[in-house]
């Protein structure tokens, strides 16, 4: 069974590479736009379930066409965030001017991470089952000076990501903590990942293919503590 990503996400790839697995990489192109249009007045946590959904069930005939047995995992992430007009959900700023505008809000504050995964299991090519959930991850934001702040955007990282930052990156820096699991701010949730495969009657370690992490990994006999 082959564990495909429904995502371009080079972050994604990586927690899952870290964590034992190199997952064939399937990207949606969903027009999310479109998702959220189609939706009537979606709940945050409504909203990034069904465009992970969406991403998941683009890529399914792709993946039918190479593998009988799959699970096609699709994320979102978008951050609940205090705005001018009340509380809104944010994903990627569209311009540096915006991402801005957000980052002035976000500083000293905190925000709230909501990521959406959804999971299908293919079997002789065929979609035999199919769940979705979110999780919540708070976020406290460090207060970074103009000319950081200034660089840090001209770097172009904060448009390309939910909510304009990253944990695992250059934004890492201006971030003073998760309250939460660090791993769904980063993009891909390894807990709820985890729970969603179980549902679908998949155990997450019959699908560790990174040579390394098995081979490597001590047994419980042979851990011990290192200073």
């Amino acid at each position: 069974m082959r564990f495909v990503l429904a995502s371009a996400s080079p972050a994604r790839l990586s927690v899952l590479r870290a964590a034992g697995i190199e997952p064939v990489v399937r990207v949606s192109g969903v027009d999310e736009r479109a998702v959220q249009e189609s939706l009537s007045d979606p709940a945050p946590a409504e909203l990034v379930t069904a465009l992970a959904t969406a991403k998941a069930e683009a890529v399914v005939e792709r993946v039918a066409a190479d593998f009988d047995e799959a699970v096609i995992v699709g994320c979102d992430s978008m951050l609940w965030v205090p705005g001018e007009e009340g509380d809104e959900l944010v994903g990627k700023p569209a311009t540096a001017e915006l991402a801005a505008r957000r980052w002035e809000r976000m500083a000293g504050g905190s925000g709230e991470l909501l990521t959406g995964h959804a999971v299908l299991r293919l079997s002789g090519g065929t979609v035999v089952d199919r769940v979705g959930d979110h999780l919540s991850t708070g976020v406290r934001f460090g207060e970074p000076s103009a000319h950081e702040l200034d660089r840090y955007i001209a770097t172009g990282e904060p448009l390309r990501v939910a909510g304009g930052f990253t944990l695992d990156g250059l934004g890492g820096w201006f971030v003073n903590g998760v309250d939460g699991d660090p791993s769904s701010v980063i993009g891909i949730s390894l807990p709820l990942t985890r729970s969603l495969l179980a549902r679908v009657g998949v155990e997450v370690v019959s699908l560790w293919n990174r040579a390394e992490s098995v081979e490597q990994a001590p047994s419980r006999a042979d851990s011990g503590s290192v200073v």
